[in-house]
């Protein structure tokens, strides 16, 4: 199949395009950001460079023949990014309503989207450890500012795409994704990458001291980027139209994770806690009861396993980086 993915420059979006080329389907590549700013980058995909907040732009890519649609696209981060940029994540409901309209209009197989746990009500998040949220639990409606209402507002127009004009669609909503070969510094970051970063630089600076946003009390789950794509995928090819959570039920403190990323680098230090800085709900995990009783989807990656995996892989970043900069005096 000839398969579009908008948002492919982005971290889920090029592990999605990666797993589906090695699938043997044919990919059109779309980002807003220059092709060198991708975080994965195949030569032999159709790539492009646009802004798909505006339709123009659709209308040309959807010359193609194209048979599915990925829309991983929007513009996130960490949450300092989305608490101090609501204006701007609440923009991407433009794309959203592009490819919609595209996809009615070219009469497009199928067409997922990629939601957030951010839909979620502020009220049940106020404790740690609460209860999994299940995918009813976003309504009645009060969602992450900006962010969240962005990503409700759009699995709402998805569903009255279906209903009014028939546009197959799929909905995922994805709970704290994380692993190699995305985003660890510069802002955007989320928590165990940043936490990686920062644990990385105090061994290798030799401090004896970490950062950290908030008391250190307050909880999510994580869900390891390679069980993200397996479960976007079974969705994507299932029956089912309705909303499903994608994430993990592994249900850990900031503190909590930051004891095993302590054990990881195999280095001693203290916190210092920053309660001025973004800090979130206080607790959210995912329910995971509804998708394993439709589809038979759990992830298998325990947050202790993937942090390994992205420990070392920004551990060699940075050391890389170190290193070019080092060269680069000479």
């Amino acid at each position: 199949m000839k398969v579009l993915v908008a948002g492919a420059g982005g971290f889920i979006g090029g592990h999605l395009v990666k797993k589906l080329k090695s699938d043997g389907h044919e990919l059109i590549c779309v980002d807003i950001k220059p092709l060198e700013y991708w975080f994965q980058l195949d030569d032999n995909n159709q790539n492009y460079s646009l802004d798909l907040k505006e339709y123009e732009n659709c209308q040309k890519i959807f010359n193609n023949k194209i048979d599915y649609v990925f829309n991983m696209a929007c513009n996130m981060g960490g949450m300092g990014f989305i608490e101090n940029n609501k204006a701007e994540c609440m923009l991407s409901v433009l794309i959203n309503t592009n490819l919609l309209r595209a996809c009615k209009e070219k009469k497009i197989k199928k067409y997922l989207f990629s939601s957030s746990a951010c839909v979620y009500n502020a009220s049940k998040q106020k404790d740690t450890f609460i209860p999994g949220l299940k995918e009813e639990d976003a309504y009645p409606a009060m969602p992450e500012d900006g962010y969240g209402w962005e990503k409700l507002f759009s699995e709402r127009m998805c569903r009255h795409f279906y209903e009014d004009f028939g546009v197959d669609v799929r909905i995922v909503r994805y709970h704290n994704v994380y692993g190699p070969m995305g985003t660890f510094d510069g802002g955007r970051e989320k928590a165990p990458a940043a936490l990686c970063r920062k644990v990385i630089n105090a061994k290798i600076n030799n401090e004896n001291e970490v950062e950290v946003w908030g008391d250190g009390e307050q909880t999510r789950s994580f869900m390891f980027i390679d069980d993200c794509i397996k479960g976007t995928l079974k969705i994507f090819e299932s029956d089912y139209r309705d909303v499903f959570n994608v994430g993990s039920d592994e249900q850990v403190s900031i503190n909590q994770m930051l004891d095993k990323i302590e054990n990881i680098s195999n280095y001693k230090f203290k916190r210092k806690y920053l309660l001025d800085k973004p800090k979130g709900v206080r607790g959210r995990s995912s329910d995971n009861t509804f998708i394993k009783s439709k589809i038979n989807w759990a992830p298998s990656i325990s947050l202790e396993e993937g942090l390994k995996k992205t420990y070392s892989w920004i551990e060699e970043e940075i050391k890389l980086k170190k290193n070019i900069k080092k060269f680069s005096k000479f």
